[in-house]
């Protein structure tokens, strides 16, 4: 066989394995992604104008995030948030409205305590989606019942709504105390 003949067989098998792995390794990062971020994959891509575009911001994302000094909490501040939490809970029952606005601030609060920049909604809302993608649905949802409050457009059952998403974020933050993950050096 000439040299040619190997080239043009060679060649080929080379591009077409080269594609494979190309496609393998896009795969796994779309199947990555996903996982990582849940139903915020979704949204992002939905939002974006094309799914590269998409999964491009999710990584910026993740970037951001792990230059983030996301700390645990010593277990007297977990304490101190619990009853917190809880004084929130109670305020429900005679002031729903104000309830609602001291759990945005108290999710806020435990956020920065955390390590999580607080300096936007949308900006509070992409931190997050890195490492609580799941909760991040609660989230929104809670925080736009709290806008209709500043207005006092809210119903009595959308405040209570608005607390059990506000509450789902909180106990995962609360429980993530344990879990930090650090810039690197």
């Amino acid at each position: 066989m000439s040299t040619g003949t190997l080239l043009a067989i060679i060649i080929p098998i080379v591009v077409v394995l080269a594609l494979i792995a190309l496609g393998a390794s896009l795969l796994t990062r779309r199947r990555r992604l996903r996982q990582r971020f849940g139903p915020e994959y979704e949204r992002t891509v939905e939002q974006a104008e094309s799914r590269r575009a998409g999964e491009r911001r999710l990584r910026e994302r993740e970037k951001r995030h792990d230059a983030l000094d996301i700390k645990p909490l010593p277990a007297a501040t977990r304490d101190r948030y619990a009853r917190e939490w809880s004084s929130v809970q109670e305020e429900f029952v005679d002031r729903p409205e104000d309830a609602v606005h001291d759990a945005d601030r108290l999710v806020t609060s435990l956020m920065h305590e955390r390590g999580y920049p607080t300096e936007g909604f949308e900006q509070q809302a992409a931190d997050l989606s890195v490492e609580h993608g799941r909760t991040l649905d609660h989230y929104r949802a809670a925080h736009e019942i709290e806008t209709l409050t500043t207005r006092s457009k809210a119903t009595t059952e959308q405040l209570r709504g608005a607390m059990v998403h506000y509450r789902e974020l909180f106990d995962e933050l609360l429980s993530d105390g344990g879990r930090a993950r650090h810039a690197p050096s």
